[in-house]
């Protein structure tokens, strides 16, 4: 089966200005993992025409996926749609799906002011994401993903593409917490993962544990029995170094 791979490229202000936190890249991550695309890079830009296009247009031909969150609202420094089109090379106009999908959330004609339809001018040849949450669908062209940057707006229209993408080798994870200190079991993961080089992958995190340092040793491989024997392995070696066991998670 064929590696698949995905990009994020997170857009606003907001977000590199430190008012609004990001929520939307873990819950990505965790959904390509589970579909068996790796999550490979993210970029945050601001709403500057030239570095959005510039990000997405790299992006989509470097990945099999690229997903885009923010800047598609109703305001006036809700570029993203017309930055999308630059990258295609191709003009907005209103999409009369995305003008009816709103018209069915609001009811009354009335209520569509000229702010409201903007969010229905659409690059040509856009496919519209379903938008639940506030009728303001997101897009796709070819393999770039436009969709909100408010969570649970953006939740919902990932939802809603997901079964249409191709997964790839979906990779299993389990991580083995130790009290023992990361310099002192540096070499033991190195040389394990010398053994199993493009077998399975070990990353080293070091973090504290009611007060005590803790390094949770995190191994991921598309063999589910690999990752296990080797997850096995670990504890034995780092009881073996004087180290206690503090917990292990299968991610």
């Amino acid at each position: 089966m064929k590696k698949k791979t995905s990009a994020i490229v997170v857009i606003g202000n907001e977000i590199l200005s430190g008012r609004t936190q990001d929520a939307n890249i873990n819950f990505i991550a965790k959904a390509m993992t589970k579909k068996g695309i790796d999550l490979t890079e993210v970029r945050v830009v601001p709403d500057v025409e030239t570095l959005v296009v510039e990000a997405v247009d790299l992006m989509r031909s470097r990945y099999d996926y690229v997903f885009t969150t923010g800047g598609i609202g109703p305001t006036h420094d809700d570029i993203t749609a017309e930055c999308i089109a630059k990258v295609f090379n191709v003009p907005i106009e209103l999409n009369k799906q995305a003008h009816q999908s709103l018209l069915d959330y609001y009811k009354d004609p009335e209520k569509l002011n000229d702010a409201r339809i903007k969010m229905a001018m659409l690059p040509v040849g856009a496919k519209l994401i379903k938008n639940p949450v506030t009728g303001a669908p997101g897009f796709q062209i070819e393999n770039v993903y436009v969709m909100a940057g408010v969570p649970n707006i953006m939740r919902s229209m990932l939802e809603n593409i997901l079964p249409s993408l191709e997964g790839g080798i979906v990779l299993h994870s389990i991580s083995v917490a130790t009290n023992l200190v990361e310099s002192k079991i540096a070499g033991l993961l190195g040389d394990t993962q010398a053994a199993y080089e493009g077998e399975i992958d070990i990353g080293s995190y070091p973090t504290f544990y009611e007060g005590i340092p803790k390094v949770s040793a995190v191994i991921r491989g598309a063999d589910k029995a690999l990752v296990e024997k080797i997850a096995s392995d670990l504890q034995g070696n780092f009881k073996a170094m004087g180290g206690s066991i503090l917990e292990v998670v299968e991610l």
